[in-house]
């Protein structure tokens, strides 16, 4: 990468997965946190404004509790927690390395975040603050995919980067089928018309109302985050 090469973009939505961060024995691999973290602080004093979302998939998931009978509304909520939680731990882990950042909830708990206030979102942003978006959209029946491309349509993102587990869109689980097609360029009709899992339907509709561009890529490579913002065509890129 040439030392004096500028980032292609100026504001960005970064969403990774609760998955992405959770250890094999433990609900966060710290290796793995810490290194996210210095790839978001390095984006970070390139200039680039960064709004960022964290699943809580490793700590608890809403839905699947509702599958086992406990009430959906309460399930999700507890999804949202969990989301506050890994927020606070990304927010520690920035400050510690010298970043700044804030976390903002949706849901109101005023001891250790903010609530989301587009305003002051607005200038943490342009004063090139990290922004971390907890609590999804705070209210249930709404995946931190749909949360994700919301925030990035309210601070109007140039693009939403989501992490992923693998190389970025294939038509099938790359993990359990060899044969499984990549796709390197998508359509947001693409995507809906034959139902892949990049993300449910309605975040994949927001973006394709709001005229949003989505990378997916694969976090587990040490760099990506990076290369993306710097312009390297990585993972699957989906557009209009």
């Amino acid at each position: 990468m040439e030392k004096n090469r500028k980032p292609k973009y100026k504001r960005v939505l970064l969403k990774i997965s609760g998955e992405a961060i959770g250890g094999p024995d433990s609900v966060f691999d710290l290796e793995i946190v810490k290194r996210i973290a210095s790839e978001i602080a390095l984006v970070q004093k390139k200039g680039v404004e960064i709004g960022l979302v964290i699943g809580g998939g490793n700590i608890i998931r809403g839905e699947k509790l509702a599958g086992y009978g406990l009430d959906r509304n309460m399930s999700d909520y507890m999804g949202m927690t969990a989301t506050i939680i890994n927020g606070l731990l990304f927010e520690s882990i920035l400050k510690s390395i010298g970043a700044p950042v804030i976390l903002q909830s949706a849901l109101h708990i005023d001891t250790v975040t903010e609530s989301i206030d587009l305003n002051k979102t607005a200038f943490y942003l342009s004063d090139k603050t990290i922004v971390i978006f907890a609590a999804g959209t705070g209210n249930p029946y709404f995946t931190t995919d749909t949360a994700a491309a919301l925030r990035a349509l309210e601070i109007n993102a140039q693009v939403f980067i989501k992490a992923t587990k693998v190389d970025g869109v294939f038509d099938k689980d790359p993990e359990v089928h060899d044969d499984a097609r990549f796709y390197k360029t998508l359509t947001y009709n693409d995507v809906l018309d034959r139902n892949l899992t990049v993300m449910d339907m309605t975040a994949i509709s927001l973006c394709r109302d709001g005229n949003l561009p989505v990378r997916v890529f694969n976090i587990n490579q040490s760099g990506n985050i990076v290369r993306i913002v710097m312009g390297d065509n990585l993972g699957t890129y989906i557009k209009e």
